[in-house]
């Protein structure tokens, strides 16, 4: 769909011109506050309404309707409007591509029409008024790609609409899709939208963990978020009420303490601020309308929100500054009584014996915090399949939606009835009896695969023509080991070496790191286990080194940091060398590799190290070293790095992340995010062939190698070691023993002439169900 590049630009552009600076400001206004009230509607007709009197108010048109299209049943209804007979709202069905509405659907782009009733694709509406009206401005809404709606404005005088006024309507269709999409979800999970319109039964998000759980929201929140604070039952409404009273008597005490202290050292009409404060937090504006949310049956901090909220909107919607900057004085003041009101409170989480746990932004603090037995399932409201939660979530095996924030907010889904399907990215909300039926069946099926699979952990990965695949595990921490070890893992291809970094307050010493070490690679011996070095920047920040940079995964990061702070990396280099002294299973893994002059560096750093250890006294052995290749030079550098490593891995995450220009932990873009793209492909064969052409092994240990469909292709080009997730390592095993080394050539050779990463997936898929391995592309066996 057609959106204008920068339809705020364009209204203040169309403005200046005409110098009429302050009309500018008005539209602008009303646009923010119609936008504004849009995101807080609870319906799908609510919202509508809620547009139709704003822009007819803001644009003085005749007539302003929404009408809710329905892309399945292919019609659009007319849901609201002003000006037309209400007899035809609700009623009044259009196919999608019938009338004027009709056209605009079609173009995806404005349709401004001087005399509507002469154009061919009219189409009059009996009784509906429609016939008086010439003047004719249409405008989709559109939200992540898919058409919602349209808006149309219509005046009794034959005229085209000013570019003004149409950059004004498009600006305000594209701002206020998203609040529409969520009003329209909010109506399908509380069954009041419109039943002519067949609405999804679920909210989509990204796929952040493949399975299916069913289970009951725990929202998580911070105090300093009023917008997070889910809606609860107040279980005794009284005390709720001298909770409240308590807190706001507390703040306003604060507030007036605050001014007293200050004495002389400000002046009076400053003292005289924090007075305002006091009263304003005592107000009954405040005081008796959460009071009175309360007694309707929310918990004093969900009440406390509302009112708030309510509260600023009044001055946000003033046209003086001034008085409009003071909604933010509103919500300052909010937060404080919130943060009273939370240590009032009983704060301690109760976890049901099945939590979804869900938050806008968790943490795997959070994740830690819900006993293992209990947690069910994630969501969260940002973030994506490659970001640090999903990741976790995948290692836990605990299915995982993300990024479902631009669709509802997390805080309506507490104490909710949930069916997670992370294979899908799709949640269901209080799920009908036959939805609940249905999962329950994907579900024993799931269990029954699971342990079906348990019966290969002491099998080799060995292909049906005899070609044996080395199947390691990432881990980051000593108690991943145990998981590992369970699943049949064969050694460890990725230890995350920055992950026990992260958890301390400054760098740990040799000595640290070599206790470390050694119960890492003690009780795996003779396995192999590869330690990358501090791989920090980016999204991964230590709290004692903190890094400031406004591109952070294209900044200071990886071995970038190690060559500008060798003493850092030699204690790390020394204390790992000094841990596998009468073992011989370390193997060190230089990450962020982008140029053989860093390469050469980092090795150079490397034999300093054992050189130094060797004149001490201690008894080394020089490891195997290795280079990630997870940065496009590195693709193209692979021929010169292999010849100078004894092997190399790729980081098939950031290489992705680089390859196609997608931020990974964006859920805005992560749709883009595809690791079975043909570039990717590419890359991943061109990486395979330099190492196969000096007899150099090459192993994959990102993400994408726990994709049943992307193994494969690996499979194909002669890779004979991946290092996955616990969790994938069963699947993945399963899948190599179903398949030949060249079959999975074949298939190799069909994907190379596809041109289309989902053309390919099709395939793939295909390909899996086909050798009766659809278990491990959908929910069920």
């Amino acid at each position: 769909m057609k959106q204008p590049s920068d339809p705020t630009a364009s209204i203040l552009q169309a403005d200046i011109a005409s110098k009429d600076i302050k009309t500018s400001q008005r539209r602008l206004a009303r646009l923010y506050k119609i936008v504004q009230d849009v995101s807080q509607a609870t319906t799908i007709e609510q919202a509508s309404k809620v547009i139709v009197a704003g822009v007819r108010e803001a644009m003085r048109v005749d007539v302003c309707s929404v009408y809710l299209t329905d892309s399945e049943q292919e019609f659009h209804l007319l849901i609201a409007s002003e000006g037309l007979s209400q007899d035809v709202v609700g009623q009044l069905k259009l196919g999608l591509n019938e009338g004027l509405v009709g056209l605009v659907c079609e173009r995806s782009e404005p349709v401004n029409i001087r005399d509507a009733p002469s154009h061919p694709r009219n189409y009059f509406v009996p009784d509906s008024g429609d016939e008086l009206y010439h003047g004719f401005l249409g405008v989709p809404i559109v939200h992540q790609g898919k058409l919602l709606g349209i808006l149309v404005v219509q005046q009794l005088l034959q005229r085209r609409f000013k570019q003004l006024e149409v950059a004004f309507l498009a600006t305000l269709a594209a701002q206020l899709a998203g609040g529409f999409a969520l009003a329209r979800i909010r109506s399908a999970v509380s069954g009041d939208g419109p039943a002519q319109i067949s609405v999804r039964p679920y909210i989509e998000g990204g796929v952040g963990a493949p399975g299916i759980a069913l289970g009951t929201g725990v929202v998580l929140y911070s105090p300093s978020q009023l917008d997070q604070v889910p809606d609860r039952d107040a279980e005794d409404i009284e005390r709720e009420v001298q909770v409240f009273v308590s807190a706001v008597k507390q703040v306003s005490t604060a507030f007036e303490d605050i001014g007293n202290n200050l004495g002389s050292l400000v002046s009076p009409e400053d003292r005289a601020l924090f007075g305002a404060y006091a009263m304003i937090a005592r107000s009954d504006e405040i005081v008796e309308s959460t009071i009175a949310r309360i007694k309707a049956g929310n918990w004093a901090p969900g009440a406390l929100r509302d009112v708030i909220r309510d509260y600023a909107q009044v001055f946000e919607a003033m046209e003086d500054p001034y008085l409009k900057e003071r909604a933010n004085d509103i919500r300052d003041i909010g937060r404080r009584l919130l943060t009273q009101l939370l240590e009032k409170e009983q704060t301690q989480v109760v976890y049901p014996e099945k939590t979804v746990l869900i938050g806008d932004n968790i943490s795997a603090i959070d994740l830690a915090a819900v006993p293992r037995e209990r947690l069910v399932g994630v969501v969260s409201g940002h973030g994506s399949s490659m970001s640090h939660l999903a990741i976790l979530s995948r290692s836990l095996g605990v299915p995982a939606v993300m990024g479902v924030a631009t669709d509802i907010p997390t805080s309506a889904l507490d104490g909710q009835e949930l069916i997670i399907d992370g294979y899908q990215g799709r949640i269901y909300i209080e799920p009908t009896n036959a939805v609940r039926k249905e999962y329950g069946r994907l579900i024993r099926q799931e269990r029954e695969l699971t342990d079906e699979l348990k019966r290969l952990r002491d099998l080799p990965a060995i292909s049906l023509d005899g070609v044996r695949t080395v199947l390691n595990t990432n881990i980051g921490l000593l108690s991943d080991i145990n998981q590992s070890q369970s699943v049949g893992s064969e050694g460890v291809g990725l230890f995350r070496s920055e992950f026990p970094f992260m958890v301390r307050n400054s760098f740990p010493t040799e000595d640290d790191q070599y206790n470390l070490y050694r119960k890492l690679l003690e009780p795996l011996a003779p396995q192999q286990v590869t330690l990358r070095t501090l791989d920090i920047g980016g999204d991964k920040a230590l709290p004692y080194f903190p890094i400031q940079e406004s591109n952070p995964f294209l900044g200071w990061r990886g071995i970038r940091i190690s060559l500008d702070h060798p003493d850092i990396f030699l204690t790390q280099i020394r204390a790992a060398l000094r841990a596998d002294i009468g073992l011989g299973n370390l193997k060190i893994l230089l990450p962020m590799i982008s140029s053989i002059d860093d390469l050469d560096q980092a090795i150079a750093l490397v034999h300093r190290a054992y050189e130094q250890l060797k004149e001490e006294g201690f008894d080394v052995t020089l490891p195997p070293i290795g280079a990630m290749i997870e940065v496009p030079a590195a693709v193209y550098l692979a021929n010169a790095i292999a010849q100078r490593v004894d092997f190399m891995s790729v980081g098939t995450n950031d290489l992705i992340q680089y390859l196609l220009a997608v931020d990974r932990n964006n859920e805005r873009v992560i749709r883009w995010f595809d690791p079975l793209h043909p570039s990717v492909i590419a890359a991943l064969l061109q990486i395979v062939e330099a190492g196969k052409r000096h007899n150099k092994p090459v192993s994959v240990c990102g993400e994408a190698a726990g994709d049943p469909a992307v193994a494969l292709l690996l499979l194909g080009m002669g890779v004979t070691s991946l290092s996955l997730n616990a969790s994938d390592l069963p699947r993945v095993k399963w899948l190599v023993r179903s398949f030949s080394q060249t079959r999975c050539w074949d298939i190799l050779q069909q994907a190379l002439v596809l041109d289309k990463a989902s053309a390919i997936r099709d395939m793939l898929t295909q390909v899996l169900i086909d050798g009766n391995l659809g278990g491990l592309t959908r929910p069920g066996k």
